[in-house]
């Protein structure tokens, strides 16, 4: 294991350049993170959804953690070598979080494109964040009533965005499936604060990468032998490189960092800024207009953002 060196500085100058202060700390690196994993799998949705009639789910997530682990490889592989004895000693648990986080989670987001429309996807996924919180809370965080009414912000902001401005929704076999993805992803996100302090970051996301796509294998050999394999064409392999690369080692990075920096719960509130991002993307590559119901939930959701990711 590489040598680590604990004398801290004693001087409050010292102190603050390793751990910063203000929104350049910890805390405003935490959130900047957080809100990059969000944005890039806001665009995962896109390329989630020009997918589903070309690419069985199970082929296109196994092919996705396959590159995500060959992109990671010649930065991670390294620590993860030297930290081999760590990698067996935790298997346990970070298998525990690669069938929530890797495996199970994009599995279903897949299988629930397939019959359920893309603001329904939003909606549902906005799940996520209420279940870390209440994580956290269970785990003895206090939410504060700052964080509470935040929280409360972004949930009205994001239900009324994707239902056009009505609270009233019909659930599908495809909405249950999406469930089931928001469940696992806060699963795997309350999981990320347990994660062992001398297991390296980079080390752990190449292993669960390695573990989801095993776990994925049998799964990916019975879809090849009843459905067959799909065409690979420009298109394909360019949204499976991009979940692949920046959906998942990039994205993936960036959240558990994110996590490890300020908590699943706070980090959950700046995931409600999906549907927005989303929205952003819907008119920059698709030509969709915002009316003026659609930038009151964004206020909405960007307020309840703002007082949730503070502390």
């Amino acid at each position: 294991m590489d040598r680590v060196r604990t004398t801290r500085p004693t001087t409050p100058a010292g102190r603050a350049a390793i751990e910063g202060t203000g929104a350049c700390g910890p805390a405003g690196l935490g959130v900047l993170l957080a809100l990059t994993a969000t944005v890039v799998w806001s665009g995962s949705f896109v390329a989630t959804r020009g997918m589903a009639d070309g690419v069985p789910p199970v082929q296109a997530v196994f092919w996705r953690w396959i590159i995500a682990a060959v992109a990671v490889a010649p930065f991670a592989a390294p620590q993860a070598w030297r930290q081999r004895a760590l990698v067996r000693k935790h298997l346990g648990f970070t298998a525990l979080a690669s069938l929530f986080g890797v495996a199970l989670y994009n599995t279903l987001v897949h299988q629930a494109g397939l019959t359920t429309s893309a603001s329904n996807m939003g909606m549902i996924m906005a799940a996520s964040p209420v279940v870390m919180t209440l994580y956290a809370r269970l785990g003895g965080e206090r939410l504060g009533p700052r964080r509470t009414v935040g929280l409360l912000l972004a949930v009205l902001g994001v239900l009324l965005l994707v239902g056009d401005g009505s609270l009233s929704f019909h659930f599908g076999a495809g909405d249950l499936w999406m469930l089931a993805a928001a469940l696992c992803f806060a699963t795997y996100s309350a999981l990320l604060r347990r994660k062992p302090a001398e297991l390296g970051g980079r080390a752990f996301l190449l292993t669960t990468f390695v573990l989801g796509a095993l776990m994925l294998a049998p799964a990916y050999a019975v879809s090849l032998r009843l459905q067959g394999g799909f065409a690979v064409t420009p298109g394909t392999a360019g949204m499976l490189l991009y979940v692949g690369v920046m959906s998942s080692a990039v994205a993936f990075f960036a959240w558990n960092k994110a996590v490890s920096l300020i908590g699943a719960a706070r980090a959950g509130v700046v995931y409600y800024l999906q549907p927005v991002c989303v929205a952003g993307l819907g008119l920059l590559l698709l030509g969709e207009r915002t009316g003026p119901g659609e930038l009151l939930c964004m206020a909405l959701i960007l307020g309840g953002v703002g007082l949730g990711a503070r502390r």
